[in-house]
């Protein structure tokens, strides 16, 4: 039985590390794409390789690749998709931090709208026929027009990311009707993890606490603490990626646990499993607030459950003390406590 290839956008991320692990179980050759920089962002996936050749492109271990390229960059995307002919491609890669997206919102729409175009021309170019998953995101609902929201809610993004997004969940719509591609995209509600980004606001919460508990801080500062989320698990999320693309058909699903939590609750949540009082510690700063919030986000992913029997296995509480956790092992280890 042949290898399937997968070439996985994002691959240092948050989910394509997890992404990449979940396909190297399945049998998969993974190909990730990584950028050039001056210094190695491979903390994510580095347990995947041997750790002599991560500064290195190609081949690192069995099965498992890395290439330097740039979704920025169409020469790049085209040579790998000539390269490695990839029976499915999954575009992970972005900008994709909210606030961030306001402050430089040129690139953020290069990266994650122009982007996912220079993929799917690169593809219809190549005369290729891979499997294309488009990670969207809840921030395209933005000031909410329906709750929950579902596949048909209208979008309203409220940031330059959404905005970004929106366009390229559309782009995808229009290669994968005007060219019979098969091409899904993934409407991922907000996911965590212990990988997640130190400047998302869940995991400066854990580590925030995290070190608060370890008395190396005494205040966390915050934005928006009634905000509304619908918070999963990573790890769950990754799994409908794939199986999205193991379908007979493509089409666009929402991805969501269907329930919705306030910032100040994950705070507390976190807090109270390591044996703290949030309100003793935890202020609302307004230099962290958004020009244009997004209140509320709850999904209803009854489409996924019904068509490939998708569900959220984490629950919001064990998602906060898995991550509590983790970073207080982290933060223990790194100051040798």
């Amino acid at each position: 039985m042949k290898t399937r290839k997968a070439l996985i956008t994002g691959v240092t991320g948050q989910d394509g590390s997890y992404l990449m692990e979940f396909l190297l179980e399945k049998g998969y050759e993974v190909h990730g794409v990584v950028r050039r920089a001056s210094t190695m962002n491979r903390g994510r996936i580095d347990h995947l390789f041997d750790a002599a050749t991560l500064g290195a492109s190609g081949e690192l271990s069995a099965g498992r690749f890395l290439h330097y390229g740039d979704l920025t960059d169409a020469s790049s995307v085209n040579r790998l998709l000539r390269e490695i002919k990839p029976d499915e491609i999954y575009n992970l890669g972005a900008q994709s931090h909210v606030k961030i997206s306001f402050e430089i919102p040129e690139y953020t729409g290069d990266t994650v709208g122009l982007g996912t175009l220079r993929l799917l021309e690169g593809i219809r170019e190549s005369g290729l026929e891979p499997r294309f998953y488009q990670a969207g995101s809840s921030e395209m609902f933005g000031l909410v027009q329906e709750i929950p929201q579902r596949e048909s809610t209208p979008f309203y993004p409220r940031s330059p990311y959404g905005a970004a997004k929106c366009y390229a969940h559309w782009i995808a719509v229009n290669y994968r009707e005007a060219y019979n591609m098969f091409i899904c995209n993934g409407i991922l509600f907000n996911h965590e993890s212990p990988r997640r980004g130190e400047n998302f606001v869940t995991r400066k919460i854990t580590l925030g606490a995290a070190a608060i508990k370890l008395g190396l801080q005494s205040q966390l500062k915050l934005g928006n603490l009634e905000a509304k989320r619908d918070w999963g698990y990573a790890k769950d999320y990754v799994e409908a990626m794939w199986l999205m693309l193991q379908q007979d058909q493509p089409d666009d699903f929402v991805i969501a646990t269907g329930e919705t939590n306030t910032v100040r609750e994950f705070c507390q949540a976190v807090f109270d499993h390591l044996g703290l009082d949030y309100k003793k510690h935890v202020v609302s700063d307004p230099m962290y607030f958004r020009p244009t919030e997004v209140e509320l986000l709850i999904g209803d992913s009854s489409k996924a459950r019904n068509k490939f029997g998708w569900t959220a296995k984490t629950k919001f509480a064990d998602l906060a003390k898995l991550m509590a956790d983790a970073d207080l092992a982290l933060l223990k280890k790194d100051h040798h406590l």
